[in-house]
C-alpha cells in the first residue's frame, strides 16, 4: 500500500484534469472555418512550453526524445502525463 500512496495522492489532481480533458476534447480544436479555436491555441502554447521544458532538463537524449514524442503525438494526454509523471524538478540547474 505504501508504494501506491504517491499515485493515490496524484489521483486527486488527475480526476479534475480528466474531467477538463473530456470537456475540451469533446469540443473540436477547429472552428467551422477550419481554423484553430481558442482551445487549439491554448493547447499549442502549452505543448510548445512543455517541449522547451523537456529539452532544458538534464536527462539523457533518449529520455528527452521519448517525452518529446509523447507530447508531440498525444498533445493533450501527453501534456498531462508529462507534468504529472516526468520527474521534473530534480534538476540541479536552478539558482544555488
Amino acid at each position: 500500500m505504501n508504494k501506491l500512496t504517491p499515485y493515490l495522492n496524484r489521483f486527486a489532481v488527475i480526476a479534475p484534469m480528466l474531467a477538463l480533458t473530456l470537456t475540451t476534447s469533446a469540443c473540436s480544436r477547429f472552428n467551422s472555418r477550419g481554423g484553430l479555436s481558442i482551445w487549439g491555441f491554448v493547447l499549442l502554447a502549452l505543448d510548445v512550453l512543455a517541449l522547451i521544458d523537456v529539452f532544458k532538463q538534464p536527462w539523457t537524449i533518449g529520455k528527452k526524445l521519448l517525452w518529446a514524442a509523447i507530447i508531440f503525438f498525444f498533445p493533450l494526454g501527453g501534456l498531462i502525463l508529462y507534468y504529472l509523471f516526468a520527474g521534473r524538478g530534480n534538476s540541479n540547474t536552478g539558482v544555488v
